[in-house]
């Protein structure tokens, strides 16, 4: 699923009414893990003579939603710090490692599916925001002691989950989130490019409503 489609989702299920919803004043709070998958191509660095190979990580996650509106929310999406070891490869196979570490906070606006009688009362969601990365604790092991710096990046968000209630109150949760990451990257203090990161974002969670 492309991105184009999260949004579309988002856009026509938010203006979307039911007879029955998530009233307006509802708050959740969701505790769990998510995996990160960066994209398998993640472009090249110094004009075309590294290709870049970032690897995944996983890490515990919570959410805080407000719901505004019925069945409307606005949720926010924090972490601890996700690793990477990041692979750069030139054009004869040589390799040089390096690493980073990053916090993806998330915003989303995100349009919850409760009380359309779903099969097995399951409640399905979509959602649509922006998200802000940025990254520290960078490390390159070229053999020269180079300083690497991968720069803050923002872009849009996509999202789409299913809650499993099992009380009035609480839910187990899987989502997927598409997440446009494209920074800048400097070596000793110069412009080398950018990496195309954009990962699939993939959790589950324990959620608690108030």
């Amino acid at each position: 699923m492309k991105l184009q489609s999260l949004v579309l989702a988002a856009a026509t299920t938010l203006a979307m009414t039911s007879a029955f919803a998530v009233p307006a004043g509802t708050w959740t709070v969701g505790a769990g893990a998510h995996y990160v998958e960066p994209k398998s191509d993640n472009g090249t660095l110094a004009a075309g003579a590294y290709s870049v190979d970032v690897d995944s990580d996983i890490r515990p996650t919570i959410t805080g939603e407000y719901f505004f509106a019925d069945n409307i929310g606005v949720e926010l999406l924090a972490a601890i710090p996700f690793h990477h070891d990041i692979t750069l490869t030139d054009t004869t196979g040589a390799t040089i490692d390096a690493r980073t570490q990053h916090l993806p906070p998330t915003l989303s606006l995100q349009y919850h599916f409760d009380g359309y009688n779903m099969p097995m009362n399951v409640k399905p969601f979509v959602g649509v925001g922006v998200n802000y990365t940025t990254f520290f604790k960078e490390r390159i092991y070229d053999g020269a002691g180079s300083d690497l710096k991968i720069k803050d990046s923002v872009g849009v968000a996509g999202h789409v989950g299913v809650d499993f209630p099992y009380s009035a109150t609480e839910a187990f949760r899987i989502d997927a989130r598409y997440m446009d990451i494209k920074p800048d990257v400097e070596l000793n203090g110069a412009d080398i490019g950018s990496v195309d990161i954009s990962p699939w974002v993939y959790g589950v969670a324990f959620v608690k409503s108030f």
